[in-house]
């Protein structure tokens, strides 16, 4: 008989341990990373479906309350949730019914999931439908929460077949950053997080994006790093630093979440060094699969995002395009509320 519960701080090893070993186990689906989310305003739901003692599956439900307090309703997200054989329905079943039961509790309007699935898995999005759940297009860009279309490295093989994989430029490259004695290290302390966000905010600056406060940045080092979940890679050339990146692991599997790079010495390559030792890094761990994260499903040369599909892709990885966002929506009222009238109110009430 399958049970559901929301569990506390008591059971974060066991939990951590669930999704650590599993095979659909994310880093966005770690207590931690409900922690580092809680500092963002999140409040983290760790929901188990467990049978005869033991966990099936997880959800690691988080909860932001809507900004109008008179409606007590709030919204539900679980960044690539959930943990679970994706081909079992009756798993799935019992754990959004799980979900079902707490929405109700908290007063949420929906349930938004985005899972790490390639959308060919036909049968894990039969079973969402037959959960209720509806589909939700979110466009070739970075229009989603989380990237629909990303670079995965199978890095299985050897080093000497995966550099042959490459593209012959992004070998040169490599070897020319070695050769010019670009140095590659793990950063051991906040004044290395400092360092990392410094280069960051000129990559932004230069590149015109936004990007999180410093302190998003403490915490994912205080909840993450602290815990063996992720690492910050620092190139150095010259004693300074010229480019750091931050990746973050779970089983066996390790994603490349964040890079910058500095507006002088580009000449000597680091980025493409970096990257290479971050996935011998990968392998060292044991690790099977090295994720590069996001890039645009609109291949058109004249795409203003092309150039990071061009980097990600000289590596050898496999463009993937996973199943999307999903939404299990609880009220359709305040679902229609939701997307309708709330951005008209929030933006009146910031005016």
């Amino acid at each position: 008989m399958f049970t559901t519960r929301v569990i506390d701080i008591k059971e974060k090893e066991r939990y951590d341990n669930f999704v650590d070993a599993h095979s659909k186990g994310h880093f966005l689906q770690l207590w931690e990373w409900g922690q580092v989310k809680q500092g963002m305003g999140w409040e983290p739901l760790p929901l188990v479906l467990e049978e005869d003692g033991q966990i099936r599956a997880s959800l690691l439900i988080l909860k932001r309350k809507l900004p109008i307090p008179v409606l007590k309703k709030c919204i539900f997200y679980s960044p690539r949730g959930p943990v679970v054989d994706m081909e079992n329905e009756e798993l799935c079943q019992a754990l959004f019914k799980g979900a079902e039961k707490v929405a109700k509790e908290e007063g949420a309007i929906f349930l938004k999931i985005d899972p790490d699935v390639p959308v060919g898995q036909q049968n894990f999005t039969n079973i969402l439908k037959k959960c209720g759940f509806r589909a939700n297009e979110t466009g070739l860009d970075f229009e989603g929460v989380q990237p629909k279309f990303v670079f995965r490295l199978d890095i299985n093989p050897s080093e000497k077949e995966l550099l042959d994989n490459m593209h012959p430029k992004w070998r040169y490259n490599i070897r020319l950053a070695a050769k010019k004695k670009v140095n590659i290290r793990i950063a051991q302390n906040k004044e290395d997080l400092r360092q990392f966000y410094e280069v960051l905010k000129e990559t932004a600056s230069r590149d015109q994006f936004l990007i999180r406060g410093y302190q998003y940045f403490e915490w994912i080092w205080d909840y993450m790093v602290e815990s063996n979940y992720a690492r910050i890679f620092l190139a150095e050339y010259e004693g300074k630093i010229i480019a750091a990146t931050l990746a973050l692991i779970t089983g066996d599997k390790v994603w490349y979440l964040y890079g910058a790079s500095s507006n002088e010495y580009r000449n000597v390559m680091p980025n493409y060094l970096i990257q290479w030792e971050m996935i011998n890094w990968a392998r060292q761990q044991g690790c099977k699969l090295y994720d590069f994260r996001g890039v645009s499903g609109d291949l058109d040369e004249d795409n203003p995002l092309y150039g990071l599909y061009r980097f990600k892709k000289g590596f050898g990885g496999e463009f993937t395009e996973f199943v999307g966002e999903w939404d299990l929506v609880y009220s359709r009222l305040f679902f229609w509320l939701w997307n309708r009238v709330l951005p008209i109110y929030i933006k009146i009430s910031r005016s």
